[in-house]
């Protein structure tokens, strides 16, 4: 018995099967082998075709089934984890209408500020926990205005994981946690955002129907099972955005705890059993999957886009691809602490949320020409990726959320020495690293959600510590000297 989780992300689709008894990987794939394009026609913008997502799914789950040999029928349930925030729109034949616009677009922008002046910060705050911002609904609504013919045309909107999942059951339904993530669910009355819809003048009819995060949401039809290599009639038993499904794919479900990743973006999530928000909006809380009315789970997400986008921008443009990741890490490590005054503010991937949604670019300050050489360069982004993620962990703590040990997957920036050393000196943090990633909390999420497992803690079971960082006191006082020269390098009203 089988379970097979997607992890729908901005440069890859990836597959992964595992074991239902073991919780043991059985085979893993991702598609493309290179990263999926993200198209900027202007600047500020970010789209992707929703159409090359499928193909992408359909590659990686093939592979996967070639990889483990086993007959379709053995796959017994689905799970899903998805890009947050992005637009997907559909006519009623489904076909798509426009690229979607994904999480680090930032064009909408003034659209959630003006929905957030018009509708006041205390009623929008009150009801919605977030400002509109730069979420799914703010998206939608620069459709509206500024694409009126595709507009018109649209029979549903949809999360990048409601489309994947419609491709695969010819059904479009969403998650009350999946409309907390466009800023569509009003906390206060535990329903979909009426206040919000009616604003930006959205008929109700273009919303997916709810379904439970953790149950069936539909089953594959036969052409896509032939596509995917699976069996018609395969159930989809889940689906979350990828940063509550990291939290999931660690076990992190209950309040106190953390979960972050360091991918293209960098997040740091903590689970809370209190609807608190920033008022400033500058970190969000949503739905967490494990949220039911009678035990409320909150998410508070700190989202910082220019993490491991910088790092690969360094490698691929500014070093051509001459050296590996595993040496840029070397080398970064041979400058000291603080990399000799020598700071970076990785903001270059869009309007950033802990910014009050500014989009000031990537930057490197105190730059001297007779005393900085590579390893200084390489060292600083680091920090800086760290320094951000650290400016709104402090903010995290103003609304409630406890720091004191991390998970993550052992993937990504959390593979770098200097990475893990400079989170865990200056956060004070133990950090936890685990032998997961998103695909491998899609198949467990799929398997809580079909009630092959009777509790969290079963579901859990092949799920173990690869390293522990501890952080060390005597460092801190240096890393907190240098996080406090890169918040002068930020502007004054960040």
């Amino acid at each position: 018995m089988y379970l097979l989780g997607f992890d729908l992300g901005s440069s890859s689709v990836k597959a992964c099967l595992i074991d239902a008894e073991t919780g043991g990987v059985v085979a893993s794939a991702f598609y493309p082998e290179t990263e999926m394009a993200i198209e900027a026609p202007e600047p500020g913008f970010a789209e992707q075709d929703p159409n090359r997502w499928w193909e992408n799914a359909c590659l990686a789950s093939r592979k996967v089934m070639q990889q483990a040999n086993i007959r379709p029928e053995a796959v017994k349930a689905i799970g899903i984890s998805y890009q947050m925030h992005g637009l997907v729109v559909v006519d009623t034949n489904f076909q798509v209408l426009r690229p979607s616009i994904i999480w680090c677009d930032s064009r909408a922008v003034p659209y959630g500020k003006a929905a957030f002046d018009a509708l006041g910060a205390d009623r929008t705050m009150h009801h919605l926990l977030n400002s509109p911002g730069n979420f799914t609904a703010a998206k939608l609504a620069w459709v509206k205005a500024n694409e009126p013919a595709v507009y018109a045309q649209i029979d549903k909107f949809m999360l990048p994981g409601d489309y994947l999942a419609a491709r695969m059951t010819g059904e479009i339904v969403t998650t009350a946690s999946g409309l907390s993530e466009g800023t569509l669910w009003d906390f206060q009355n535990g329903q979909p955002a009426d206040m919000l819809m009616n604003y930006f003048g959205f008929d109700a009819s273009l919303m997916a129907p709810l379904r439970p995060t953790f149950a069936p949401q539909g089953e594959l039809t036969a052409a896509a099972a032939a596509e995917l290599g699976l069996a018609a009639g395969t159930p989809v038993t889940y689906r979350a955005g990828d940063q509550p499904n990291n939290a999931l794919s660690l076990n992190v479900v209950e309040p106190g705890q953390i979960a972050a990743t360091a991918g293209t973006s960098g997040v740091v999530y903590g689970v809370s059993d209190t609807a608190q928000y920033d008022p400033q909006s500058r970190v969000n809380t949503f739905l967490h999957v494990s949220h039911t009315p009678e035990a409320p789970r909150y998410g508070v997400l700190l989202c910082v886009n220019g993490t491991g986008i910088l790092n690969s921008w360094l490698r691929n443009t500014l070093l051509q691809k001459s050296i590996s990741y595993n040496q840029m890490n070397e080398l970064a490590q041979q400058a000291p602490v603080g990399a000799d005054g020598l700071s970076c503010l990785p903001f270059g991937n869009g309007a950033e949320r802990v910014l009050a949604n500014q989009d000031l670019g990537a930057s490197f300050h105190g730059l001297q020409l007779n005393r900085h050489g590579l390893s200084h360069l390489l060292r600083a982004a680091q920090e800086g990726i760290v320094f951000a993620l650290y400016y709104g962990m402090e903010v995290m703590q103003q609304v409630g959320v406890g720091l004191r040990t991390i998970r993550a997957g052992e993937a990504n920036m959390m593979l770098s020495p200097l990475f893990r050393d400079t989170l865990a000196n200056l956060s004070g943090c133990t950090i936890e690293l685990y032998n997961t990633d998103g695909a491998q909390g899609a198949a467990r999420g799929a398997g809580i959600g079909a009630g092959l497992y009777k509790d969290y803690a079963e579901a859990f079971a092949g799920l173990h510590v690869t390293r522990t960082i501890e952080p060390d006191a005597r460092a801190h006082a240096a890393y907190r000297e240098a996080y406090e020269r890169w918040l002068g390098a930020l502007p004054t009203q960040a």
